[in-house]
């Protein structure tokens, strides 16, 4: 114990109600919503049983609403991706729960294995890809819920090749 502090705790600080915060029924916070996408996360027994794959298109359910939130689960076969979009006015949080995605930006191109987690703000722009030779299971929560989704023009796309090489445009 630290004696040189001015300030100490005498008692049973559980004792004193008003100097806690109330334990909340929602999350409302960037951490409170990546610790609810983490314990979703944890708990298999919570989205497993819905996962489906779909060969022509991503598979989605949507597993859960809350005031002002949504939580989703996206099922990827092999080569399916988002194509490049950002979430509007939603902020969100990407948990990687089977499987490996590529998220690709303008600033690079990151590998997401199982348990990687992504927060993002809104308008922030990525692809998500399934690059890999298995199938890939992720979470995804949306806050406030997911109203839409404008597409933009590929990464791929956006670099233009020049006499020294490729400048993105």
């Amino acid at each position: 114990m630290n004696m040189d502090s001015d300030l100490q705790i005498a008692g049973d600080i559980l004792e004193v109600p008003h100097l806690l915060q109330p334990e909340r029924a929602h999350p409302v916070t960037v951490a409170e919503f990546a610790g609810l996408a983490r314990s979703i996360a944890d708990d298999r027994s919570q989205w497993a049983p819905y996962i489906e794959y779909d060969a022509t298109t991503r598979w989605y359910h949507r597993l859960r609403t809350g005031p002002g939130y949504e939580v989703w689960l996206l099922s990827w076969v092999p080569g399916q991706g988002s194509g490049l979009h950002d979430h509007g006015v939603s902020s969100g949080v990407l948990t990687v729960l089977e499987g490996e995605l590529t998220e690709r930006t303008d600033r690079g191109v990151r590998t997401l294995g199982g348990g990687a987690q992504r927060v993002f703000a809104p308008g922030y722009v990525h692809e998500v890809v399934n690059d890999s030779l298995e199938p890939a299971v992720s979470l995804h929560v949306y806050f406030p819920g997911l109203t839409e989704m404008p597409m933009h023009e590929s990464v791929q796309a956006q670099c233009a090749p020049t006499a020294h090489g490729v400048v993105l445009a």
